[in-house]
């Protein structure tokens, strides 16, 4: 049987955690995505020498934990004379393994789009950024949503990582109480309603966009 009281009495704590999670996810992912479609961008119109230097840091960062990446954003930058907070660090390795994700689903995407279409706008003097916005992204989009949401989702969870560097998220502070009081059945009981919490109303959030956004198009 969990102790509700102790429950009760901890719910203060985890959500403060869950403030930093949400607060650290939102940032990190939001610039992951942004990083990402221009990666996407690069490797879709096959920019000579910036093409080569994506495809690089995409195979980098997708065969590396980001707790390996985190440890060298945190402990191996300040060994090069380059001192960034805890806080900081995080979001750079949200957006540093979150970005050749998103990167993978834009182009996905840019790549499902027919030719033809391309060619087609091109003869009737489309310039490449309205190519681009009108034609490319909007198509491109729903087939990238899907895959989108769910690297948001696995995102948020690998935020976890960052416990490792005293930041005290929901992991942090589920160890922390394990550790002091010994409520294992009641910190996990926590932990796992606060990922819940967060992570259901984004699932169905992208379940409803990408039904609407195929109706639409």
């Amino acid at each position: 049987m969990f102790d509700w009281e102790f429950i009760l009495q901890s719910i203060p704590a985890f959500s403060k955690a869950l403030w930093l999670t949400i607060h650290l996810s939102f940032f990190g992912i939001v610039l992951a995505i942004i990083f990402g479609f221009f990666i996407a961008l690069i490797q879709y119109h096959k920019i000579r020498f910036l093409k080569t230097i994506a495809n690089i840091y995409v195979e980098v960062s997708r065969n590396t934990p980001m707790l390996i990446q985190l440890f060298f954003i945190y402990y191996g930058l300040s060994r090069l004379g380059l001192k960034l907070e805890a806080y900081t660090c995080a979001i750079c390795a949200v957006v540093f393994l979150g970005g050749s994700y998103m990167a993978e689903s834009f182009r996905a995407g840019f790549e499902a789009i027919s030719k033809v279409q391309i060619e087609s706008a091109k003869s009737l003097g489309l310039k490449t950024f309205q190519i681009l916005f009108f034609i490319t992204l909007p198509q491109a989009l729903v087939v990238s949503l899907p895959y989108i949401g769910a690297n948001i989702i696995f995102l948020l969870k690998e935020t976890s990582v960052v416990t490792a560097i005293a930041l005290p998220d929901i992991l942090y502070v589920t160890k922390d109480i394990i550790g002091t009081y010994s409520k294992t059945n009641e910190a996990f009981f926590l932990l796992i309603l606060c990922y819940l919490i967060v992570l259901l109303p984004i699932s169905f959030l992208f379940s409803y966009l990408e039904k609407q956004y195929k109706q639409r198009l």
